[in-house]
């Protein structure tokens, strides 16, 4: 029997004694000890326990300090030597990798700047001349552990969101036996195709099919979709998503790694996990401010000497400096901002492939839309109504409607889904290529089409018709009785967001373009409806790329928008890829980023998000290195003449204060529209 234990960091319930993947999200499984926590949450309750005890033990060193008798020393130096190693421990640990790895940073300043502090004190209790500050050095080994526990929680509070993300999920499940009972299972239980009972109220287990009944479905936290949705047999639902006033019985589709959720949480945590130009800048900075703090160290200790100070002042203002300079801000600076904005847009639908591309798109000139199911519905609608004769419009719509209801052309369908009414139809009977015809009320009703009316010699001059023609619309003709009684104009139906969402665009200073297979008259009126900049029309799949490289030539930083099937060329051509409407199916490899709802409003929120995360990354940064440029001359005395002088654990609470700084500004971030 194996000693091991895997387990999931998102779901720690799930424990095996071999490697492979969690059942529940399908991320891989660790090698963890028996009721061990995540290494983030461990050493969260490591430097709280340090800091509780070290503070304990601070006290007499405090009081020791004061009654400074010979006897005394040795007491203290005791206490002293206990806060160092047990207090000082992770720092100087941290030293050591840090040296080891050749990559200075803030733990080899702290560590610096502790033993420093130690050995000098301890050389004079032990003959020395000089001044001791033991009482310094337990106070800033007490301010750096309640500073770290503070970052620490603050870190592991702004990127949250990916364990809320795993927990959606419920632990167990109403599973539909053969003999139609219901058995409650946990969840890593249910395999593929089982049949789950889900109640009113409660989380869907996985992504599943509806076999039974009929529901709405709030799937806010996975889509950003507020409003709940329709789900009715033959309906995909989510797992993590909840279920609303019906029950229904849905057939497990995918589970763990296939699964929908389990996609999202492995693309935020690798968009996460990716470095960045700007966090990459961030890093150099980190490296050379590290650098100029030991330095500055040095520089500060040799000009306090020279100016006749005692060395145990000079060797104060020298760790302050280090402690003060400690590029833990700058360090976290970029990466905090990544995490937050990451798990925002997942909770929002918007996923970030390749994280580059998305800092890139706040620099986006251009964005091109493909027109059908992006900017438009994919379907026909009824988008004119001309009367002729005595019928209102409604009456029309249901004779119209009463005929084509009969039919199953995509037009026939449009028309009859308008008519609020369906008559009997007698004699129904299709006219080949031309359209339909039956009897209603025993009126001879015919849905026909201009063909229809030029083969059979019938005139009709209406400026109207030949307009709705010139726009690219589908026009058919309602005759009763041998008479046109009016005209019904049809089109592939312009998203209602599509023209908010151009307008959001433009004074964002974008320009608005579209790709289209159809005609130039479609394109056109499309294009003058919303108020783009430009559109291409009559391009066929393979010319899309070509047309994107066409934009860019024009020295415009280009996103393309589409729905990453047909325009897999044209995603992967522009400098952001940008694939809509990608549902539950996300493994789209041309897109940079996946919209999950059809929505071109999405489009505006990451473009607007991307914006907003390159600000919080540069303030950071800003605050960051800003924060230095006062607080190493602070630090190093320059105030002294004006009695301004900071100890050590002065130096330490600001440090702190300013890493904290940042973790808030990171978690201000929100998704704008």
């Amino acid at each position: 029997m194996s000693l091991k234990e895997y387990s999931c960091p998102m779901h720690p319930q799930i424990v095996q004694p071999n490697p492979g993947s969690c059942p529940i999200c399908g991320m891989t499984l660790e090698l963890r000890k028996k009721n061990a926590q995540s290494a983030h949450e461990h050493m969260i309750h490591d430097f709280k326990k340090r800091f509780f005890i070290s503070l304990i033990l601070t006290i007499p060193i405090l009081l020791l300090s004061v009654l400074t008798l010979s006897k005394n020393l040795y007491v203290l130096f005791a206490f002293s030597s206990s806060v160092y190693l047990y207090g000082g421990w992770p720092f100087l640990k941290g030293l050591y990798k840090e040296l080891q790895a050749k990559h200075p940073g803030m733990m080899t300043l702290i560590g610096l700047a502790i033993t420093v502090a130690y050995i000098y004190s301890a050389s004079v209790v032990f003959g020395l001349q000089g001044k001791f500050f033991f009482w310094e050095l337990a106070t800033l080994i007490d301010i750096m552990l309640l500073g770290h526990w503070i970052e620490m929680k603050s870190v592991l509070g702004a990127s949250r969101a990916l364990e809320e993300l795993a927990s959606l999920l419920p632990s167990d499940a109403h599973k539909v036996m053969p003999d139609g009972s219901i058995q409650d299972v946990r969840l890593e239980a249910l395999t593929v195709d089982d049949c789950v009972l889900i109640k009113s109220g409660e989380k869907i287990p996985a992504d599943a099919l509806v076999i039974v009944g009929d529901s709405s479905v709030n799937e806010s936290m996975l889509t950003g979709e507020s409003t709940p949705v329709r789900k009715e047999k033959g309906a995909n639902v989510i797992g993590g998503s909840i279920n609303g006033e019906g029950s229904i019985t849905v057939q497990i589709k995918k589970m763990g790694k296939d699964s929908f959720l389990s996609q999202v949480i492995v693309m935020v945590k690798t968009a996460q996990e990716s470095k960045s130009k700007t966090q990459d800048l961030a890093n150099r900075a980190a490296l050379w401010l590290t650098m100029i703090a030991i330095v500055g160290g040095l520089f500060t200790f040799f000009t306090w000497i020279l100016l006749e100070q005692s060395v145990g002042f000079a060797l104060e203002r020298t760790v302050t400096v280090m402690v003060i300079t400690c590029p833990h801000a700058l360090g976290l600076a970029v990466p905090l901002v990544v995490a937050v904005s990451t798990t925002l847009a997942a909770q929002r639908g918007l996923l970030i492939r390749n994280r580059a591309a998305f800092e890139s798109a706040r620099n986006i000139q251009a964005i091109v839309f493909d027109k059908t199911g992006t900017l438009t519905l994919g379907q026909f609608g009824v988008t004119d109504i001309l009367l002729f004769e005595d019928l209102n419009q409604e009456e029309l719509l249901n004779y119209a409607g009463s005929i084509e209801v009969h039919s199953e052309h995509p037009i026939a369908k449009a028309i009859a889904k308008q008519s609020k009414e369906k008559w009997l139809v007698e004699n129904f009977k299709a006219i080949p290529g031309k359209g339909a015809e039956g009897k209603i009320n025993g009126k001879e009703v015919k849905i026909v089409s201009p063909g229809f009316l030029k083969e059979n010699n019938i005139s009709l001059n209406d400026p109207r018709i030949t307009t709705l023609s010139r726009q690219g619309k589908t026009v058919i003709f309602v005759i009763i009785e041998n008479q046109i009684k009016g005209a019904i104009a049809l089109a592939d139906m312009i998203r209602k967001e599509s023209k908010d969402a151009i307008d959001k665009l433009k004074k964002m200073g974008i320009r608005c373009m579209m790709l289209t297979g159809d005609n130039t008259l479609v394109g056109k009126w499309v294009a003058e409806e919303i108020h783009l900049d430009d559109y291409f029309a009559e391009v066929l799949p393979n010319q899309k790329a070509l047309k994107i490289r066409e934009v860019q030539s024009r020295n415009l930083t280009v996103a393309m928008v589409g729905d990453g099937v047909n325009d897999a060329p044209a995603l992967a051509q522009a400098d952001v890829g940008i694939a809509i409407g990608a549902g539950t199916d996300i493994a789209i490899e041309s897109a940079d980023i996946i919209l999950v709802k059809s929505n071109p409003m999405d489009a505006v929120a990451i473009m607007s998000l991307a914006r907003s995360t390159y600000n919080k990354m540069v303030q950071n940064l800003l605050w960051a290195t800003g924060y230095n440029a006062i607080a190493i001359p602070l630090a190093a005395g320059v105030l002294y003449d004006f009695g301004i002088l900071l100890t050590p654990a002065l130096g330490a609470v600001f440090m702190t204060f300013s890493t904290i700084i940042c973790a808030i500004n990171a978690k201000l971030l929100k998704v704008k529209e």
